[in-house]
């Protein structure tokens, strides 16, 4: 990716973030409709801005390839060259209610490895971004993971609610037992932002027991860069063939303690 390439995707990516801000104030209850599993939300404006990111980069990346959460994901394929991993609107639920706790995430694969990753809170102007090999970035500063030990941790992770029958109590279970050893537990609905969190440092580290790769693949990217781990609750390398998989991250000094506590929810988790 060139740089006149990565300032176009910027630029398209805050462009998309406009029409996210001008939606939250006039989101209608007929612009919602629910998908498949429970608290499974999708609007006319993740659709709108899904189109609005796939015609863009197609014209920054003429003959990319697309896999992105909503309409045509049937069509999703992984290319030989460049293939976007579009989240239009991470934390639907959260921009229903105007809670202000979503982003647009971008990830990036060339020649199936991951290269480039964006992800973008129009409500604050943020824009985490990371190119292999290059560092992480917040609005044009390096970041990193931070060096706390378990007992001094905040960990933020994710309830998988889409799954809830299957997932849902042992995702309790793990978290009353990394509450017992941490300092505090928060959960904000947006998986994007809590990977963004833990590669800022503002967190210290994340789990989550089924994503899909549209919500990890931004995000593992900018970990990786900012000198932290990204592996599934089993300590294994995320896929990026596109199939959905369980999410825990960190700063270096936890790993093993963190990653002992989740090791049991592991067979639940895929």
């Amino acid at each position: 990716m060139t740089e006149t390439q990565e300032q176009a995707m910027f630029s398209l990516i805050r462009r998309a973030g406009a029409v996210i801000l001008e939606a939250s104030s006039r989101l209608a209850e007929s612009d919602v409709t629910s998908k498949e599993g429970s608290a499974n939300y999708v609007t006319v404006y993740d659709v709108q801005v899904q189109r609005m990111l796939v015609t863009g980069i197609e014209e920054i990346f003429p003959g990319c390839s697309f896999l992105a959460e909503e309409e045509g994901a049937d069509q999703n394929t992984l290319g030989d060259g460049w293939t976007f991993v579009i989240d239009p609107i991470d934390g639907t639920a959260n921009f229903i209610r105007d809670y202000h706790r979503s982003a647009i995430s971008v990830g990036a694969l060339y020649q199936g490895e991951l290269a480039w990753g964006a992800v973008y809170n129009p409500y604050t102007d943020e824009m985490f971004h990371g190119r292999k090999g290059c560092g992480a970035y917040l609005n044009g500063k390096p970041i990193s993971v931070s060096k706390r030990s378990m007992g001094d941790a905040i960990i933020v992770m994710g309830t998988s609610p889409y799954y809830r029958t299957e997932l849902g109590e042992r995702t309790m279970e793990i978290t009353k037992a990394l509450f017992m050893q941490c300092d505090d537990i928060r959960r904000s609905g947006s998986a994007a932002l809590d990977l963004c969190d833990v590669a800022s440092g503002r967190m210290d580290a994340f789990f989550e027991l089924r994503l899909s790769p549209w919500d990890f693949m931004a995000g593992c990217l900018l970990i990786q860069e900012a000198g932290g781990w990204i592996t599934t609750v089993s300590g294994e390398v995320l896929p990026t063939d596109g199939r959905k998989s369980s999410v825990a991250a960190g700063g270096p000094v936890l790993r093993e303690d963190f990653l002992a506590v989740l090791e049991n929810g592991g067979k639940y988790a895929i």
